[in-house]
């Protein structure tokens, strides 16, 4: 019996694998205090959870158009307008299960066998795998700490072949929480239009930035890159809506129909509930998103500024999205009671082991240097965590 060669060479989320770890140590009776979460520890807003039950009681319970209904729709063009300074249409926009099912969707339209899809490291990391889902070839540049991790304009230069058809950005970034500023994505910008290049932009971090910073969509740098521009966001971070799997995504018509298409054979509509829940959040005052952000940028000087007082971790500052990379290059090559860490896989397992307490390994976002910690969590539980990692660092032989 022979399985599918293309998708058998998919690989395992390593991030649903860590906390599938950490929920059977706490279903156990176990303190675990877990770094993994890539959602806002906060409640979804009430007036949100109050116009799903009123789309309930109201029997709006049935199928909608595949694409999303239209007055979603027109809610995310005034939100575009608003927000990123884009003109958008409502047939330039698809509502789908989530942003990532947004990612699937938009690959699928644009990638022929063997395409070649750029993609900076660290990545999120579902970007390659969605890619080889939709037979691209994921290509990787990497990037530097010490440019906070953005992608440079020569090195990327460097990798872009004939067979180049997209380059991913995400900004605010998982796992590094970079924030590309207005002349490093118009040089991004000027090469894309120059060779012809799609840019998949995933912007479902907009709103977690701090210190200032803007978020600046790269779509919005002129009508050549717009029309190159896939531009994908949902409802998730910014809303704390994770659950409700709500994404969208917009680009020319002429992408977006196809997309349409292939969401129309697979998924057919997203949640008819949900549809109206985003709705009411988008139309909503976003006192509930500056609320978050504000306590966001506490936990994550806190986060910060503890990681670099302990011996042999460091990291940088990050301005935006609710991640730190923790470079733990020093620790690589010591052991804890005789188990050698050799890269961020192991170093991950014996922090859990011993002190319980789950951080990313970096290796999922091709950094195997570096581990991610979400401050996506209390600051009760991000102090005693720290205190844990110092703990576990301290018991460390050379």
């Amino acid at each position: 019996m022979e399985l599918s060669v293309k998708n058998s060479a998919i690989t395992s989320s390593i991030t649903l694998a860590t906390d599938t770890k950490a929920k059977k140590m706490k279903a156990q009776g176990l303190d675990v205090v877990g770094f993994g979460a890539g959602e806002p520890d906060f409640d979804t807003p009430a007036y949100i959870v109050e116009a799903a039950k009123e789309a309930l009681e109201k029997g709006l319970t049935r199928y909608t158009p595949a694409s999303g209904i239209p007055e979603l729709k027109e809610a995310i063009c005034e939100k575009l307008r608003k927000d990123n300074g884009l003109e958008y249409k409502q047939n330039q926009i698809i509502v789908s299960n989530g942003a990532k099912h947004s990612l699937y969707n938009a690959f699928e339209a644009i990638l022929n066998p063997g395409d070649e899809v750029i993609i900076p490291a660290p990545y999120w990391l579902s970007y390659p795998e969605i890619v080889k889902i939709a037979g691209g070839i994921p290509v990787f540049v990497e990037t530097r700490e010490d440019n906070d991790f953005k992608i440079q304009i020569d090195d990327l230069k460097k990798v872009v072949t004939s067979k180049t058809k997209a380059i991913v950005i995400n900004s605010p970034n998982n796992p590094n929480g970079c924030v590309y500023g207005f002349d490093e994505l118009e040089a991004i910008a000027q090469l894309a239009v120059e060779k012809q290049i799609f840019i998949v932009s995933d912007e479902i971090y907009e709103v977690l930035v701090y210190d200032g910073l803007k978020h600046i969509s790269i779509a919005s740098l002129g009508k050549e890159i717009k029309d190159l521009t896939i531009v994908i966001n949902g409802m998730s971070k910014a809303y704390a809506m994770t659950g409700w799997r709500i994404g969208y995504a917009a680009a020319h018509e002429d992408i977006v129909k196809v997309m349409s298409n292939i969401q129309s054979h697979t998924t057919s509509n997203p949640n008819s509930i949900a549809q109206y829940a985003s709705l009411a959040a988008l139309k909503g005052s976003g006192d509930e998103i500056k609320r978050m952000v504000d306590e966001f940028c506490r936990r994550r000087n806190f986060m910060v500024d503890r990681i670099n007082s302990i011996p042999g971790l460091s990291c940088r500052l990050p301005k935006g999205a609710f991640y730190v990379m923790m470079n733990i290059k020093e620790i690589i090559g010591k052991s804890y009671k005789g188990q050698i860490i050799d890269g961020s896989l192991s170093f991950s397992d014996l922090l859990l082991d011993a002190r319980m307490v789950t951080v990313v390994p970096g290796i999922a976002f091709g950094a195997d240097n570096y581990v991610r910690l979400s401050y996506a969590v209390s600051m009760d539980n991000i102090e005693k965590g720290l205190d844990r990692i110092e703990e576990f660092i301290s018991e460390l032989d050379s």
